[in-house]
């Protein structure tokens, strides 16, 4: 890949990066300020659109300036339909069977009354409760950190070292809703072992969810990060033992499923359809003998074509023994 793009790639991610934790953290600067006011949950919300926002600036750029969409971006495809509803299921069962696991070594028993409650306590029902999950976090973060960051980071990383260092910029990125009034990492406290191992958990999260990038595009990042979220909550998971098990699990079950991935940048496909030309035959290469296949001697071959060539100026009217030829001939008609 060249050093053009390549810069290119990273002046994207500058000004993506940017935009993001600029617009998110100054909502949530003011929703923190405004403690539990009423208007502190719209800021709350509006602060979860910086990566989409980013991810818009970013494209709109790219559009108006005629580049290329980045090599190693998952584009739609139909086959994302068909890999969206199994992966909604595996990242929501990371979630189950890391709270199953838990709970078998002492932790608290599976249960959905929390999430009950929180759909009772909505204004709008579940329907209103499972679109506000959709709309923030899967939607308003996926087609930035996946969409936008992930393919332009792939170009100088493996996709390992991707889903870690976006886990990692992505737990920073999430700080500021420790200190906001009603939020589920308010809640934990960021110093405490649960807000810990929640920070931590954003890293193998982010792996699950550069899985389900690499093998569907953003539809099913968006699914993927859908159903963990909702899971989480439903399930009410608070406790550190549940935390650090499903941590644990979605670890183990990231890393098996990037090494299933056949390598989504195309190249060796290029390289299995890229016909070589054939190999043009070089000034001192030596004919070929078409009868034996051996090659013959060049001093051989250049006797021959000046004896063609005598032969063959011997043969024009213009020639003294062409002249003698004649002669001879109408010599021997006479004496006939």
């Amino acid at each position: 890949m060249s050093s053009a793009r390549l810069g290119k790639y990273r002046n994207d991610l500058t000004l993506f990066m940017a935009i993001a934790f600029v617009m998110s953290w100054a909502a949530w600067a003011v929703a923190i300020a405004l403690g539990d006011a009423g208007a502190a949950t719209a800021f709350h919300a509006l602060g979860a659109f910086g990566p989409l926002v980013g991810a818009l600036v970013v494209r709109i750029r790219r559009t108006r300036r005629g580049e290329a969409v980045p090599e190693l971006a998952v584009r739609f495809r139909k086959a994302a339909l068909v890999w969206t509803p199994p992966l909604l299921v595996l990242g929501s069962a990371t979630v189950l069977a890391g709270a199953f696991l838990a709970h078998q070594g002492g932790g608290p028993a599976l249960s959905l009354e929390s999430g009950k409650d929180m759909i009772e306590a909505n204004p709008g029902g579940p329907v209103s409760f499972f679109a506000t999950m959709l709309l923030v976090g899967p939607l308003s973060e996926e087609p930035g950190w996946r969409g936008t960051a992930h393919p332009r980071m792939r170009a100088t990383m493996n996709r390992y070292t991707v889903g870690l260092v976006l886990g990692v910029i992505w737990a920073v990125w999430h700080l500021p809703l420790f200190f906001i009034d009603g939020t589920v990492q308010n809640e934990l406290g960021l110093a405490t072992p649960s807000g810990a191992l929640f920070t931590a958990s954003a890293v193998p999260m982010a792996m699950l969810v550069c899985h389900a990038y690499e093998r569907a595009g953003v539809l099913a990042a968006i699914a993927t990060h859908f159903a963990v979220n909702t899971t989480m909550v439903m399930l009410g998971v608070e406790e550190p033992v549940t935390l650090a098990m499903i941590l644990g699990v979605q670890a183990v079950v990231a890393v098996g499923l990037l090494a299933t991935i056949r390598p989504a940048d195309g190249r060796a496909s290029r390289r299995r359809t890229v016909r070589r030309s054939p190999t043009p035959r070089r000034p001192a290469d030596r004919p070929a003998d078409r009868r034996s296949g051996r090659r013959r001697d060049p001093a051989v071959v250049v006797a021959q074509l000046a004896s063609r060539s005598s032969l063959s100026r011997e043969s024009l009217p213009g020639s003294a023994s062409y002249a003698t030829r004649v002669r001879s001939s109408a010599g021997r008609s006479r004496d006939s």
